[in-house]
């Protein structure tokens, strides 16, 4: 289990960041956030190890996504109590996959070599042909054409490393 320390200094960085994102999931219920943040925040001081290598928030809001959906499907498998619609508040569209996808993307790109990484920003990330990349980069477009093939195997297995590529 970790120390105390380690989960204050975790709720002290993204605390602030996860109620809020909580009060989202919950439609505005401050009571249902906190639960959520203090259920996440248990779950890291009793898993440690899932924080060892990467970075907290991510998994701090996966967590707390899927708690919510957790919560959300066993009210669902319940008979309705009195005031169902405040429990019909859960966002059905939820850019949160979606932006921790991005993050560990981000992170495998910048643990590419940089000159593999500047390969994939011209020719993926700002749409640039063979040889545009050759010239904004100073290298013959043969050159363009292997780093990029190198790259692609090393994002590849990076991605594979974050459990992102099959």
């Amino acid at each position: 289990m970790a120390d105390d320390a380690f989960v204050r200094a975790l709720y002290a960085e993204h605390g602030g960041a996860l109620l809020r994102y909580t009060l989202h999931l919950t439609g505005g219920d401050r009571q249902k956030a906190e639960d959520l943040v203090q259920e996440t925040m248990v779950r890291a001081w009793r898993h440690p190890e899932a924080l060892a290598d990467r970075p907290a928030r991510p998994w701090l809001f996966a967590v707390a996504r899927n708690l919510a959906v957790d919560a959300y499907r066993a009210r669902q498998s319940r008979p309705p109590e009195t005031g169902q619609e405040a429990f019909d508040t859960l966002p059905a569209q939820d850019d949160a996959d979606r932006t921790l996808e991005s993050w560990a993307v981000a992170e495998a790109l910048a643990s590419l070599r940089p000159d593999h990484r500047s390969v994939i920003v011209e020719t993926y990330y700002r749409g640039c042909s063979v040889a545009e990349a050759a010239a904004a980069l100073g290298i013959p477009a043969g050159t363009v054409k292997s780093r990029t093939y190198y790259a692609l195997k090393a994002l590849r297995l990076a991605l594979q490393e974050r459990g992102l590529a099959p």
